[in-house]
């Protein structure tokens, strides 16, 4: 079974956290069964940009992002080549190392 390695946030996740996923679920269902506590504001319906982190390894074993997720991505906070929403990525059958990002657009917009 693939791992989605977790990279360490302040906040959400200090120690960083290695867990199982199975191939078909998207990042961000696998780390919230595992008590990671992505933001999914639009509820993982592809609407909003709060479950945005970035694949800093294994991305290409991702199906590639549709046009929906691609501008949505435009309007997240700290956009960078490896950009995807969690709730869109869908693990493979390949591990992933997952950085999420230090603010959300919601955060920024709150003043967090």
């Amino acid at each position: 079974m693939p791992q989605i390695i977790i990279l360490p946030h302040e906040e959400i996740c200090p120690e960083g956290a290695v867990i199982e996923a199975e191939p078909g679920t998207t990042v961000c269902d696998a780390a919230l069964k595992h008590g990671i506590e992505i933001e999914h504001a639009c509820e993982k319906s592809c609407a909003c940009t709060t479950c945005h982190v970035y694949i800093r390894e294994g991305g290409e074993s991702l199906a590639e992002s549709d046009e929906e997720e691609d501008d949505l991505l435009d309007k997240a906070w700290g956009l960078d080549p490896d950009s995807r929403l969690s709730c869109q990525a869908m693990v493979a059958d390949t591990d992933l190392v997952v950085e999420i990002p230090k603010y959300t657009i919601n955060m920024v917009s709150e003043n967090h």
